[in-house]
């Protein structure tokens, strides 16, 4: 795998290779849409040649680059911009934005005035519509910044530029393309099922599904957002002073820009207030349905940005404030397949370690076995890696262009890695065709049952059930309700704790039937499906009796799934038998009727610390507690939300509701409104 130098280049040969590095990595990018450097790497390769150029200027090479747009290497094409379509300069800190905005008040000979306007840096790829006369008539690549690429094929098949605008204007719009992670994922299946190589990220998908439109023979949508706007053809129809005023113009002509991220444009007085809010844009960055690599600080004001100027390759009154990678490339070393609670047989990826988000990635998740297969991996390839916030790394695609003579294919299993039975295969996921019936990873089950979401069995640990089925007394979760205190004493070594364990597993039988379908771990389900089929059905007795067909009326539940769940629970009648036997409950409560609830047609989030009335319950006994009231959970604010319950350090969800004039509600009032249903 190409790597960039971690250190200072130090030799004129090492500033060589760097820039042929470099070189290389920009070519592969802007060739066919890849590149043999992860962003990071680039950004840190590029900042040791700046660094170098300016302590060794007589040793700078012409065609380094450094200072150019796109390194240089940016397709051109025959199309002349209509006005210089720049790059950004970079800024990788707190303090490298606090001295750009000091470098900026001095060329002002002010401090700034109109504030600064804040919004994400979108990780595609750099367009510019022109519309005339309202009709979209043609894309063009940013190119080397004074003439780009021809584009338009891709007309007609991108979210948010519209073929046609809302006025008959006439006018130049820039922005971003990009794959959302949902169509990049659609992508790969549509290039996978016509015989072409995946891409491996959603950035560099970007730029070959934009070039590939004209000659491929099937259409990948993208999705566009507007960061400005200028004349076109002599027509001056943009009104307003600032920048957040023409993009608010740009949004009533039908295009989407960025304010209607979840990101957002916001205007801010201080870059005091600015770096506040990249914090909690690096906290909601996860969460996004694209990637994002940095966020964009320019003057709102467009008298400010006169003053401020250019330089030859970027503007002085706009800067990129990079984040930490989300995204990296590394080695796929290894294969592991791990059994789960209900069977799953899941492939894990073994990585050499590399730094993403902060943290160092040795594993991943390969999903299943059908996407090694259409993907192509084989061992020992380059593979990007992707990870934000606490999400489990995942793999996104080898990077095919890299592979080497070492590269083999990855062996999959003949049988169940755990207990060597028979393994279906009939699925996506492939499963141990005894996992369902509790043979298989029993332990895991278990475990899994007396969670905190399920039965909340608290004191029966992980060492305390492997006592028990290694002495023979648990061979399933029913088993747990008809222990001994003896048993229990043998296992922890404790009467006393015997005694605290009979106590919460006699509590464990009052829970409502949602908690023990869920404890059951039937396939394809969990807390949210668990939920909603024992509220459809009300009593196990009627869960056990409804078919595939009966399974695929439950909100939430995807059809294609109900035949599996519904076997799964016939398969579970001996143990549901021993279940009613011991006295465990088999109905759920009645939740409010519609209408009739104290959060009827509210849409809730609860975020911040919970100190008095709902401290001690976690995220599923919160959505359980609103759902029962008559209201909708949800766990990202938006247009769509009512009310807002806010705790200690509610950050920016709290922001973003005062943004949107959602209620606000300390926990203490919340829990008034629902004290009816939080006993």
């Amino acid at each position: 795998m190409t790597t960039a130098p971690t250190a200072l280049l130090i030799s004129r040969d090492d500033y060589n290779t760097a820039v042929d590095t470099a070189l290389a990595a920009c070519a592969a990018y802007y060739g066919d849409g890849d590149t043999t450097l992860d962003d990071a790497s680039y950004d840190a390769l590029v900042h040791q040649l700046a660094a170098y150029e300016q302590e060794h200027p007589g040793h700078s090479r012409a065609d380094s680059p450094v200072g150019k747009v796109g390194g240089g290497a940016a397709p051109t094409g025959d199309v002349a911009h209509t006005v210089p379509m720049l790059s950004l300069d970079n800024v990788f800190d707190a303090d490298g934005l606090m001295k750009w905005g000091a470098s900026l008040a001095r060329r002002l000979d002010a401090p700034v005035r109109g504030g600064y306007a804040e919004e994400p840096k979108l990780d595609g790829m750099a367009i510019a519509a022109r519309y005339r006369q309202g009709r979209l008539t043609q894309l063009i690549g940013r190119g080397d910044g004074s003439h780009g690429e021809d584009l338009s094929a891709a007309i007609g098949s991108i979210v948010g530029l519209p073929e046609r605008l809302a006025l008959e204007t006439t006018v130049e719009i820039r922005g971003e393309v990009l794959l959302t992670r949902a169509q990049f994922e659609a992508a790969n299946e549509l290039r996978t099922a016509h015989g072409d190589k995946p891409f491996s990220n959603p950035r560099n998908g970007t730029a070959g599904t934009l070039r590939g439109a004209k000659s491929r023979g099937y259409t990948i949508e993208t999705t566009f957002f507007a960061y400005g706007a200028v004349s076109l053809d002599g027509v001056d129809v943009l009104r307003g002073d600032t920048h957040e005023a023409v993009m608010a113009q740009v949004a009533a002509l039908g295009v989407q820009t960025t304010a209607s991220t979840e990101v957002g444009l916001r205007v801010y007085a201080t870059l005091e207030e600015v770096q506040a809010r990249i914090e909690e844009i690096i906290a909601l960055r996860p969460s996004l349905p694209f990637g994002i690599d940095g966020v964009v600080i320019k003057a709102n004001s467009f008298e400010e940005q006169r003053k401020a100027g250019f330089a030859t390759r970027h503007p002085h009154w706009a800067i990129a404030r990079k984040l930490p990678p989300v995204e990296r490339r590394t080695k796929l070393i290894g294969v592991e397949w791990n059994v789960g609670r209900t069977g799953i047989i899941a492939p894990r990826a073994v990585l050499e370690p590399v730094e993403v988000d902060g943290s160092v990635v040795q594993y991943a998740t390969l999903h299943n076995p059908k996407f090694i297969v259409d993907s192509g991996m084989m061992l020992n390839d380059v593979v990007t890696v992707w990870k934000a916030g606490d999400i489990i790394p995942r793999i996104e695609a080898p990077v095919v262009e890299m592979r080497g003579e070492d590269a083999t294919p990855i062996v999959f299993p003949d049988c169940c890695p755990k207990c060597g039975g028979d393994i279906d295969k009939s699925g996506e996921r492939w499963e141990c065709a005894d996992g369902a019936g509790g043979g298989c990873g029993l332990l895991a089950a278990l475990k899994y049952a007396v969670g905190r979401d399920q039965l909340d069995i608290d004191g029966l640990g992980v060492t305390f059930l492997e006592a028990l089925v290694e002495n023979g007394d648990v061979a399933d979760v029913a088993d747990l309700f008809t222990l001994s205190r003896e048993q229990l004493a043998a296992a922890s070594r404790s009467d006393k704790r015997a005694d605290t364990l009979l106590t919460q597993i006699a509590a464990a039988k009052e829970k409502p039937l949602n908690r023990v379908f869920c404890a059951l771990g039937v396939v394809r389900t969990g807390r949210t499906l668990s939920r909603e089929i024992a509220r459809h059905f009300g009593t196990m007795d009627k869960i056990r009796a409804a078919d595939a067909e009966a399974l695929a009326a439950v909100p939430k539940l995807p059809g294609a799934n109900a035949p599996k769940i519904a076997a799964h629970i016939a398969a579970m009648a001996p143990v549901i038998d021993k279940l009613v036997e011991a006295g465990v409950n088999m109905r759920e409560p009645v939740v409010e009727a519609a209408g009739n609830g104290p959060l009827t047609g509210q849409v809730v989030v609860v975020t911040g610390g919970m100190n008095a009335a709902l401290h001690g319950l976690n995220r599923n006994a919160v959505k359980e507690l609103i759902e029962n009231a008559g209201g909708t959970s949800s766990g990202s604010v938006s247009k769509k939300t009512t009310l807002l319950v806010a705790g200690e350090n509610a950050g920016s969800k709290l922001a973003k509701a005062r943004e949107l004039g959602v209620k606000v509600v300390t926990e203490d009032e919340f829990a008034e409104m629902v004290a009816t249903h939080l006993s």
